[in-house]
């Protein structure tokens, strides 16, 4: 590739997508990405995903919140008309959408111009969609709203949960860039407008409150809300006043009657009443212990039990 561009993101999925890029031989002379943030219990302060990536790489990086004068500076001095952004984390100002003559090009895991924000996957999951993608457009001063380079579609499969999708969507967006980059940088690209008439939905971060799981709602609601929550922020419910995260659960044919919450033994599987029908719970986490399958843990508690309301 004769022309070089600038890399913008942050975790994980991101750096896979860098890694592919430099592998393919697009030339990146720049990555920008958010600072060293604290992780874990001990609150470890611990580079980004895309920052361990880029030095191993031997790649330019600047660690930054924000696209402020000193980032435009560095970018500058790149002589760099392009960027891609993937899961940088922070909306551009228009002195930074200035600041490329080419433009700053967003890969996006949805299908644009559903899911717009931060979580287009556990949103799409949780809404129970069937069909999602990866969107690459040119970012606007808007929240997702650009004009299209092009798109990739998949279905979504039965029990896949944000994490495996992420995967997937991953894997198709380094080809989606593959495919569209080289007519980016040389600007031949097309741009094709968001047709808004298909409908227009948002994706904003989803907190811990909203992943704890309400029984009294239907089994099918549950399911997909453990499948969207992990693996962050993580479904969970109370046992006797503690946390009790549910990795994956499954919505059962035909439920167990019982009040909503009642957790039983039977037939070899552990077995929770809603208020619709009942789900199965394969991997759980109780307060203190690491995740294990559901029936692992059931051998060590009473049943029947009630996970609170």
């Amino acid at each position: 590739m004769t022309e070089s561009l600038i890399f913008a993101g942050t975790p994980a999925n991101a750096a896979t997508t860098l890694e592919y890029l430099v592998k393919s031989g697009f030339d990146i002379s720049l990555v920008i990405t958010r600072p060293d943030a604290p992780v874990g219990r001990k609150r470890v302060l611990t580079p980004s995903a895309v920052a361990v990536t880029a030095e191993r790489l031997g790649l330019q990086v600047h660690k930054t919140n924000a696209i402020d004068d000193t980032c435009l500076t560095i970018i500058a001095e790149t002589g760099c008309k392009t960027a891609v952004v993937v899961a940088f984390g922070a909306l551009l100002k228009q002195s930074a959408l200035q600041a490329l003559s080419n433009g700053w090009f967003n890969l996006h895991y949805s299908l644009l111009p559903k899911w717009r924000g931060a979580a287009p996957v556990q949103h799409a999951i949780l809404n129970g969609d069937r069909e999602t993608g990866v969107t690459l457009f040119k970012i606007d001063k808007g929240l997702d709203t650009g004009d299209l380079v092009g798109s990739v579609p998949t279905q979504i499969q039965p029990g896949e949960n944000s994490a495996r999708l992420l995967s997937r969507l991953t894997e198709l967006g380094c080809t989606l860039l593959n495919q569209e980059l080289p007519g980016v940088l040389l600007e031949s690209h097309s741009l094709i407008p968001q047709d808004e008439a298909k409908g227009v939905s948002l994706a904003p971060k989803l907190n811990r409150e909203q992943a704890r799981i309400d029984w009294t709602r239907g089994a099918l609601q549950i399911e997909r809300q453990v499948l969207a929550m992990n693996p962050e922020p993580g479904a969970w419910t109370t046992l006797g006043g503690e946390s009790f995260k549910i990795h994956e659960a499954r919505e059962l044919a035909r439920g167990e009657a019982g009040a909503p919450g009642l957790v039983a033994f039977t037939d070899g599987r552990i077995i929770v009443a809603t208020g619709e029908g009942a789900v199965e719970l394969l991997q759980v986490q109780p307060a203190g212990k690491q995740p294990m399958p559901a029936t692992d843990w059931a051998r060590g508690v009473a049943l029947p039990a009630r996970f609170d309301a």
